[in-house]
């Protein structure tokens, strides 16, 4: 079936180089299902600027349209159009399905990209007239040509006139004892009665066949002249219709032109619909090649495999070297990675992560097969030399390479193939390398563009686990393939002895060294976890405390509202002249004040058991017991109180040992002479400066350690120049507002 496939595409542009490529790659079934997609056969290349394909796929899969019916590839009828031909109905109906779909395609409310493209098609007028000349049957409807529907009314009366001569006929009773049945039978496009020998005696007819009973097919005389009839109506309807595909003839001709860009416009959406229509069939993702040097396959699943394991795999550097055990995935590897890039570079889609990430490379090689054969007379060996050397003519390329020392020996090939792949490096070119042999590997493993790759191995079960390994060299396990598949085991003991020692301990080193590096994967993912985990919590702990901030920042900006329109309410009590009036206001204040409330911020309640150390408000202790809700508490002064459960809080904080707190007094020294306060009232601001000035000056002569100073609260303006004054004095030590009984926020106890 993928010959054929291959056969049929080979007119339409499938070349031989994509031929053989699909071949390498087991891709020749998968490019086959998503041919099954489009309307007429073409190559999977798309021309133009691949970034715009992309674009436009994404925005046509956002729509639920119809896939378009099949049509022939019409290159030749636009040829023969051009050479004022006459085209056949069944080319026009060809035609006539392209301008129909773009016709159905423009009802749709298309944007972006998208909308810009199929709105630059403007069909003709006259070449949609044409769409209605057909039905859906691809026949000429009627009311097209008057004449084409007069004969074909002919015709069907015609047909009526037979089938009741044949009825006539069946109904006659000298005719009916040779009958076998009474129905007409239709042999070879004729009407025919089916009769008994001796018929010849009642029936005139024309035998048209026998039966493979030895009865006749006959085709009674009486209804030759209306079969005539029927023919030469026939023939006129056909003259009718050439002359109907002549006048569509002449109208294409005038517009080649619009045909052949339509023709062109219809292949490029046919691409962009098939492609829709594949990656929906199987949950499949599109990956836009790149320019960056990434290339990484994430759970990429090889289309050829019957569920396959996914695989994932970095391979952004100069070369990737896949070592390790037989049939342990190495070549699938391999094809995986070719794969992926083919299909990018195409827009195919296929099951992958959309985190995939592929570069750009104008060509893809593989070298997968051994060349040698009985035609071509050469070695093998001699034909891995023959495709090296066509990459040094190649650039920004990709290649891979299967066994790569196969054909000589292993030692002398891993030192060629170094130098080989270094120069290859230079060029531009990628290079991706599956191998058994340790040396290349060896050679190639300190060289910063080279990715070391291992095939894990199940030792404990004998069998490839199809995992790979980043940044080590697998061991082959050929001795235990050996045995799983069927050696003696005495054979493969002599063989490992022949093998050696040294190389078995190599192998050990080898496997140990994977063996380390496993484990360090595995705690790498372990502690991987661990971070986004505690990432996780602290953006949960974030969200909390923005929250947290939003519920303080409106308590705040209610308690200054309230606290406002308390204090106002104590200015006007202060300044009113009338007690009574002063005490009214007073006592408004004072309501305004107790009705301040807050809503406290209710926090996740904690998991505290007795003997904790707890917090309430801003008393620390120890937790006594539970009851409930409630719990009894001993805080650092030795006293028992009973509170809300709820409103404790963990410490972990044991107590300080620390002097008894001074009682806050105010220090002032009596002096011999002077005053140790000062009263500001009812001044304005430069004059309450100078005086604060000059008291300041005399308290320092006097010796004082700490005056009072009375500004009182106002407006706030006084106490604010107040306040500024002292932050700048260079003789103050500091400043604080009065005890209440001594003044309160209208008056400054400073330090000297």
């Amino acid at each position: 079936m993928a010959e054929l496939f291959i056969e049929v595409l080979k007119p339409f542009g499938y070349n031989s180089a994509m031929e053989d490529i699909l071949k390498k790659l087991d891709l020749q079934d998968y490019i086959e299902n998503f041919q099954k997609h489009l309307a007429r056969n073409k190559p999977i290349h798309m021309e133009g600027d691949i970034n715009l394909h992309h674009r436009l796929i994404n925005e046509l899969s956002r729509f639920d349209i119809k896939a378009p019916n099949e049509v022939e590839n019409i290159d030749w009828a636009l040829m023969h159009i051009q050479k004022q031909g006459t085209l056949k109905v069944d080319t026009i109906l060809e035609f006539v399905k392209i301008i129909k779909y773009f016709d159905y395609l423009k009802r749709f409310n298309f944007e972006g990209k998208l909308g810009e493209w199929i709105d630059k098609i403007i069909i003709p007028k006259e070449i949609l007239d044409i769409c209605d000349y057909f039905d859906d049957k691809g026949n000429l409807k009627d009311g097209v040509e008057e004449n084409y529907d007069n004969v074909k009314y002919a015709i069907y009366k015609n047909k009526e006139e037979i089938k009741e001569s044949l009825y006539k006929t069946i109904n006659n009773n000298k005719i009916r004892s040779y009958l076998v049945d009474m129905q007409v039978h239709y042999i070879n496009g004729e009407e025919t009665l089916l009769v008994r020998g001796g018929f010849n005696h009642v029936l005139k007819a024309t035998v048209v066949n026998r039966s493979n009973s030895g009865f006749f097919y006959v085709l009674p005389h009486s209804i030759s002249n209306l079969k005539q009839k029927q023919s030469d109506l026939k023939n006129k309807q056909e003259e009718i219709l050439f002359k109907v595909c002549l006048k569509v003839s002449s109208i294409f001709e005038k517009n080649l032109l619009f045909l052949k860009f339509i023709n062109k416009e219809f292949d490029r959406f046919d691409h962009y619909q098939a492609r829709v229509f594949f990656a929906k069939a199987g949950d499949k993702n599109f990956i836009l090649p790149s320019k960056k040097n990434q290339n990484k396959l994430v759970d990429f699943c090889h289309p050829a495999l019957h569920e396959p394991k996914p695989i994932t795999i970095d391979f952004s550097k100069s070369v990737v070297m896949i070592t390790g055990v037989n049939a342990g995935g190495k070549t699938m590897m391999l094809k995986s990675i070719l794969s992926a890039v083919l299909l990018s570079k195409y827009l195919i889609p296929y099951k992958a992560s959309s985190k995939t990430e592929i570069g750009t490379f104008k060509e893809i090689n593989a070298v997968l097969d051994d060349p040698q054969n009985v035609k071509n007379d050469i070695s093998t060996f001699a034909g891995r030399m023959v495709e090296f050397s066509k990459l040094f003519t190649s650039k920004s390329a990709i290649v891979g390479v299967d066994e790569i020392e196969l054909g000589t020996d292993s030692d002398e090939a891993a030192s060629l193939f170094k130098v080989i792949i270094e120069e290859l490096i230079q060029k531009d070119i990628k290079v991706i390398i599956t191998t058994h042999h340790k040396r290349l590997a060896s050679l190639m493993a300190a060289n910063e563009e080279v990715e070391l790759i291992a095939a894990l191995y199940d030792e404990e079960n004998q069998k490839p686990t199809y995992e790979f390994l980043h940044g080590t060299i697998g061991r082959s396990y050929a001795f235990e393939t050996a045995s799983r598949y069927g050696i003696p085991m005495n054979v493969v003991n002599k063989a490992k002895e022949v093998y050696g020692d040294d190389k078995d301990r190599l192998n050990e080193l080898i496997e140990r060294s994977s063996s380390l590096e496993r484990e360090y994967q595995l705690k790498l993912t372990k502690l991987e976890d661990e971070i986004k985990k505690m990432e996780r919590l602290n953006r949960n702990l974030q969200e909390e405390k923005e929250k947290l901030d939003e519920h303080i920042y409106s308590e705040k900006s209610k308690l200054h509202k309230e606290y406002s329109d308390a204090r106002n309410e104590a200015k006007k009590a202060i300044k009113a002249k009338l007690v009574k009036e002063s005490h009214q206001h007073l006592n408004v204040a004072h309501k305004k004040a107790t009705e301040i409330k807050t809503n406290k911020v209710q926090e996740a309640p904690e998991d505290l058991k007795v003997g904790d150390r707890v917090k309430y408000r801003n008393t620390k202790g120890v937790l006594l017991s539970i009851k409930g809700k409630k719990a009894f508490i001993e805080n650092d002064q030795g006293m028992k109180v009973q509170v809300m459960l709820a409103d404790l809080q963990r410490s972990g904080n044991p107590p300080k040992i620390k002097t008894p707190p001074k009682k806050a007094t105010v220090k002032i020294q009596k002096p011999d002479s002077g005053h140790i306060k000062l009263d500001l009232h009812g001044q304005r601001g430069e004059e309450a400066i100078d005086n604060l000035d000059k008291f300041l000056s005399d308290a320092l002569i006097a010796g004082f350690d700490e005056v009072l100073v009375y500004h009182g609260i106002g407006t706030g303006k006084l106490a604010y120049a107040v306040k500024e004054y002292l932050r700048v004095h260079p003789k103050i030590r500091g400043f604080e507002d009065a005890p209440a009984h001594m003044g309160g926020f209208g008056a400054k106890i400073i330090k000297l």
